[in-house]
Formats: C-alpha cells, sequence, structure tokens
C-alpha cells in the first residue's frame, strides 16, 4: 500500500504523455499501454523546437581560447576557469558573431590583458583574433577575425521578453564546445551584485559554467536575448546575461569607435526604503532617490539636488534605480532630456542637457579602529584640519565616525568608520554636537559621504 501510494503521482505526471489502460480480469491477458498521439505530439514538438534552435543558433557562437603571459596574482574571474604554468595562463569562453566580415561579442574578462586570442568557428576552423575594443563597464569587448561570409547571431528585444519564458544557453563550459542547456527566464533587471559598474541583468536558471562567457541565451525563435556573463556560485541555478538593448548599442560603439559613450545625469541616487519614505514625507508609488549631485554636473545645472526623488525620465515611469539607469542609457550625450522630481510634497520638472558619463575608479575604504557604544553604537570625531590632512578629505564635511561598535544599531544601519556626516534630519552638521541632538529621540536620518558618493541612511534605536 506504501509503495502505491508513492507511485501514484508518477504515474499521473506521467500521463500528461501517455495513458495507461484498465486492466481486465485477472484472468485476462495483460493490454498494452495506449500512447496519446496528441500529448505525445505536443511534446515531440516542444523537442523539435529546442534542437532546432540549437542547430540554427550553434553556427554563429565561437569557442575562445587565450593565453596571458603572466600570472595573474588575483586570478581571473570563475567563469574564465583559466590554467596555466611557465608563465603563461591559458583560459578560454565563448562568442557571438555579429557580422559577416569577422566581428565577434563577448565579455571583457575573458579577454582582458591577453597576449593571444584564438576563435575557432563551429565548422572547425580558427583563426587570430584582435580587441578592437572593450568596455568593462559593461563586461563587454568586441572581437576582429579575417574571415568572411560568417553566420551573424540574429538579436531579439530583452525589453520584450517575458519573465517565465523558455530560454537556451550555448557556450564552451568548461571547454566543452557548442554545450547546450535550457531552462526558463527568472527575473529581469537585476542589479546591486557589484560586479560591474552597469548592472541591470537578465536572470535564469539555464545551468551557466565557467566557459559560458560570452555566449549567447536564447530565445525559442532562436534570437539573442542576453551576452551570458556570469553566475552566483557553481550549480547554484542562477546565472545572468547583459540584456541585448545593452549588448546591441555597447558593440554598435565598439565597431564604430573602440570606445563607449554613455548619457550621465550627474548624479547617483539609491532605493526608496519605507524607513526612507517615512523621512522624505510618507508614500511613494516608485522612483529613484537622488543621493548626491555632481558639482557642475548636468543634474546641478538644472537644478536638481541631493533628496530629490526621481519618478519619471522622458515620460516613462521610474520605479526604482534601475529603471533609471536604464532610461538614461537609452539616450545620447548631448541628448536633451526632461525629468519629473517630487521634491517634498510636489512635483517639478526638469530639463537638462546629458552629459558624458565618466568612468568610476573605487575608492580604498578609510578604516579606523576606535569604536564606541554612544549614541547608538556610533564614534564621533569633529574633522580638525590635521584629520583632512590625513585623511586626504577636501570636501565639506566636519563630522568624521570614528568607528561602530559591532552590533550596535549604528552597525545594523550599515554605517562604517570613516563615513563623513554631512547632515542629519536634512539640516546641515558643523560638530558631533549637532548629530547628538538629531539622535536624542533614537532615531535619525543621516546624510553621508564616503569615498567618492553620498547617500541618505536612516539609523533608529532598536527597541
Amino acid at each position: 500500500m506504501f509503495c502505491t501510494t508513492l507511485r501514484l503521482p508518477w504515474l499521473i505526471a506521467l500521463g500528461a504523455a501517455l495513458t495507461i489502460t484498465t486492466l481486465g480480469t485477472a484472468s485476462a491477458s495483460p493490454q498494452k499501454s495506449a500512447v496519446d498521439e496528441n500529448a505525445l505530439s505536443r511534446a515531440i514538438a516542444f523537442e523539435t523546437a529546442l534542437t532546432d534552435v540549437a542547430e540554427s543558433v550553434s553556427p554563429s557562437v565561437v569557442s575562445i581560447q587565450v593565453e596571458v603571459t603572466k600570472p595573474q596574482n588575483e586570478g581571473f574571474p570563475f567563469f574564465f576557469g583559466g590554467q596555466g604554468r611557465g608563465g603563461i595562463v591559458r583560459g578560454g569562453g565563448s562568442g557571438v558573431i555579429l557580422r559577416p566580415d569577422g566581428y565577434v561579442l563577448t565579455n571583457n574578462h575573458v579577454v582582458r590583458e591577453a597576449s593571444r586570442i584564438e576563435v575557432r568557428l563551429k565548422n572547425g576552423k580558427s583563426f587570430p583574433a584582435s580587441v578592437v575594443g572593450a568596455d568593462p563597464a559593461t563586461d563587454l569587448a568586441m572581437l576582429k577575425i579575417d574571415a568572411k561570409g560568417l553566420p551573424p547571431a540574429e538579436f531579439a528585444s530583452s525589453d520584450k521578453a517575458r519573465v517565465g519564458q523558455f530560454v537556451i544557453a550555448i557556450g564552451s563550459p568548461f571547454g566543452l564546445d557548442y554545450t547546450v542547456t535550457t531552462g526558463v527566464l527568472s527575473a529581469k533587471g537585476r542589479g546591486g551584485i557589484g560586479a560591474n559598474e552597469i548592472e541591470d541583468y537578465l536572470q535564469t536558471d539555464a545551468s551557466i559554467n565557467p566557459g559560458n562567457s560570452g555566449g549567447p541565451l536564447v530565445n525559442l525563435h532562436g534570437r539573442v536575448l542576453g551576452i551570458n556573463t556570469m553566475i552566483i556560485g557553481r550549480g547554484s541555478g542562477i546565472g545572468f546575461a547583459i540584456p541585448s538593448e545593452i549588448a546591441q548599442r555597447v558593440a554598435r560603439q565598439l565597431i564604430e569607435s573602440g570606445t563607449v559613450k554613455r548619457a550621465w545625469l550627474g548624479v547617483s541616487f539609491q532605493e526608496i526604503t519605507p524607513e526612507l519614505a517615512a523621512h522624505f514625507g510618507g508614500n511613494f508609488d516608485g522612483g529613484a532617490l537622488i543621493n548626491a549631485v555632481v558639482p557642475q554636473g548636468p543634474a546641478d545645472k538644472a537644478g536638481l539636488r541631493a533628496g530629490d526623488v526621481i519618478t519619471a525620465v522622458g515620460g516613462q515611469q521610474v520605479q526604482a534605480g534601475h529603471d533609471l539607469l536604464r532610461a538614461v542609457l537609452r539616450h545620447g550625450v548631448g541628448e536633451r532630456l526632461s525629468l519629473e522630481v517630487r521634491r517634498g510634497d510636489k512635483t517639478k520638472k526638469f530639463t537638462l542637457v546629458t552629459g558624458e558619463r565618466p568612468s568610476e575608479d573605487g575608492a580604498q575604504s578609510r578604516q579606523q579602529g576606535v569604536q564606541d557604544d554612544s549614541m547608538l553604537g556610533l564614534a564621533l570625531e569633529d574633522l580638525t584640519p590635521r584629520l583632512r590632512q590625513r585623511f586626504r578629505y577636501e570636501g565639506d564635511g566636519r563630522v568624521f565616525v570614528n568607528g561602530v561598535a559591532p552590533g550596535s544599531d549604528a552597525d545594523r544601519a550599515g554605517l562604517r568608520p570613516g563615513d563623513i556626516i554631512l547632515q542629519a534630519d536634512r539640516q546641515p552638521v558643523g560638530s558631533v554636537s549637532d548629530v547628538r541632538a538629531a539622535l536624542k529621540d533614537g532615531k535619525a536620518l543621516l546624510y553621508v559621504e564616503r569615498e567618492s558618493r553620498r547617500f541618505f541612511q536612516p539609523i533608529t534605536r532598536s527597541k
């Protein structure tokens, strides 16, 4: 009886394709299972669709082999899978043919610092390749091989792709050329991972492994939705691809000039949490909170300021930070752009001319060892001329976070030693006493400068 109960769900699932006939009397001869031809036809049709896609797309996918002539102290990204000895490190990845005349798109981390690059086609032919240009911000690079008549891949709109649709990944994981895996599009607009400067990924559960980097993620029509670029943990079933909309814009510029220019507002922003919304006037239907404005940048010249919430760009609604990033990157440098901004309880409209997005160089964190449990775990110190010189700080902040008590409210809020507190409850901070006064009721909205960025951070006494 126990075994029968376990088998039943399995048989029911199998019955989607096969119908089990009812047995006669005990003395009757067993009958063969009757096949549900309609269900079987549907299953075969789906199978045929997958194999047709793999066969049609594979000629547009290449295997990439690289050599780096010096050992890399930090190693290659986990996608690369490099090995080597004797001063030469070898590794591999994948790529997508963009044009019949030999342009191939791949990930920047696959070919970064390579002294030798070889591209192998589906027909077995190999060609030396050179780097036309690279874009570290999106982790894309363009290669060129001396070949004609290549089969270019077709691209689909990643914006129109739907979460839950079937996708297929093709590449060379662990050097196994033209491996095909299937799954679904798990999510769109993934960011905040910290791998690249610009993050707006497609997420998939199609199996992706080291060596898939640069290969395509395609739909059932065989059109490229994204360029596979990253995984979170091996075998976790979570992979990421650069959306086709971004990949195509980058590819065009790399072919034309070898570099990429992007529109820029001159602001940094953060998501609006319920805690932040309470400090900024209550309910928000979405938007991106400006936490810093670059002096003399496009937004500064247009009159925007920290604390403003951008709710629309060019008439397109902004629900979260990645919506703002995506909307701005769709425009060119020097374009006029209209913004809807919530300031306090009012909505204002601004028009600005986009600038060119500068590259971002991360600064090293400043650390101090003194910690104190006062003021919700914050240990603060006025920024004296000596401290400014010590930390080479030239900003207008006047209060320095000297330490954060482990496990304290300040620690849970994400504050760190080395932070500069610029405002408390939207008022400028001139000394430690100003912060102390703001925290007397056990909560405050702090405006913090950390390295080259600024952000709002609420802090509340735990109950």
